[in-house]
């Protein structure tokens, strides 16, 4: 099978974590017989440094007719700590999920036993944690009209939702609980604002076409709460673009690391996959970033490009790493393995190379060099 591949770099660990990503996908095109182009694109703030647009039109032309796209993350200090910045590496993002209608963002959130000690839940509450979020992505309050008074003391937000929009991520998050454990969570404020009532209207109108899937709806304060206090009841959570981006990074620490989680972006065309983690400026270029979800997010991929077998074996490469106590900084601060470490070795367990026992003591920092 050939596909073509839209790499897009982005600051900070972006690279680092990404090279590792393409690492595994090199070994999953060799053992498996595929052949994956790949084409680098910027965005971000290596974007604007280069170009002056956080996202050239050469970039969204390369992902328009890419089969798919691996990100890594954008953002930069001199940015974000500077609030009057006209052009943002955010922008790119945006423009880039507007362009290629990236209208649902979809995040597992799942425990590993050998990380239950990181997570600030009790490990009685981790067990079983296995959850997707759905968060709808290209409108909302993010999307709506803002507005400056002339005075500087009055600023607005618009958020504004159509049936057609909630309709489309909800079809997605239906199906998607039908073929998981068949319960859908609609997440909402319908006691106060309109928009999610209207949310809640629709969600209510769609829910006869799947008469397999139990449909619960939860306000969004209480959902954070019930988050942290019993992960294990949820299976699908839908909701809307802020209330996504807020929840969705609250369960990411229930893994115990923010670097373990993947994500994927799909809408009518190509599909972008990236980890949630953001740029980490401060490990840029120490090869101690954790790159394992930018590695799952490339299983996602080939999830997405229908090798359900290969992306089955790069997870299983994780958790091996997991297993046997491969781990980056982030995880163990004092035994610890580099990015690219943990990159060589996953790709060493997809290309079936791992010994049945390994002796740490002769694994090299820098290289899986398993004596």
């Amino acid at each position: 099978m050939n596909k073509n591949i839209a790499v897009i770099n982005g600051d900070g660990i972006g690279p680092e974590v990404t090279k590792q990503s393409v690492k595994i996908l090199d070994a999953v095109a060799a053992r498996y017989g595929h052949t994956f182009q790949y084409t680098y694109c910027l965005m971000g703030a290596d974007a604007i440094d280069k170009t002056g647009s956080p996202l050239p039109d050469e970039t969204i032309e390369v992902c328009l007719s890419s089969d798919a796209i691996l990100f890594g993350a954008i953002g930069h200090p001199k940015y974000d700590n500077d609030p009057t910045a006209k052009v943002r590496p955010e922008q790119g993002l945006l423009k880039l999920r507007k362009s290629l209608q990236l209208f649902a963002n979809i995040r597992p959130v799942s425990t590993y036993s050998t990380l239950h000690h990181l997570s600030p839940l009790k490990s009685k509450n981790l067990e079983g944690v296995d959850m997707v979020i759905f968060r709808e992505l290209t409108g909302g309050i993010y999307f709506g009209k803002k507005q400056l008074s002339e005075d500087g003391n009055t600023a607005l937000d618009e958020c504004t939702y159509t049936r057609a929009e909630i309709e489309r991520v909800s079809r997605l998050a239906f199906a998607y609980a039908q073929g998981r454990r068949k319960h859908l969570t609609l997440v909402d404020k319908a006691n106060v604002l309109e928009t999610s009532r209207l949310w809640r209207k629709v969600v209510q109108d769609l829910s006869p076409e799947y008469p397999d899937v139990k449909v619960d709806f939860m306000f969004v304060d209480n959902a954070s709460m019930q988050l942290m206090l019993n992960p294990k009841q949820f299976d699908v959570v839908l909701t809307e673009n802020m209330f996504g981006d807020i929840l969705s990074d609250e369960a990411s620490i229930i893994s115990g690391s923010l670097g373990m989680l993947p994500s994927a972006s799909v809408g009518t065309g190509s599909a972008l996959f990236e980890p949630i983690h953001g740029s980490y400026p401060q490990a840029a270029g120490k090869d101690i970033a954790n790159p394992t979800g930018s590695i799952l997010s490339a299983a996602m991929l080939l999830d997405h490009l229908g090798m359900a077998e290969e992306a089955s074996q790069v997870r299983a490469g994780v958790e091996w790493t997991l297993a046997h106590g491969f781990v980056t900084k982030d995880i163990d601060p004092v035994n610890y393995y580099s990015t690219s470490t943990i990159g060589d070795l996953i790709r060493d367990y997809v290309e079936q190379k791992l010994p049945a026992g390994v002796d740490r003591e002769h694994l090299s920092i820098s290289k899986s060099t398993i004596i």
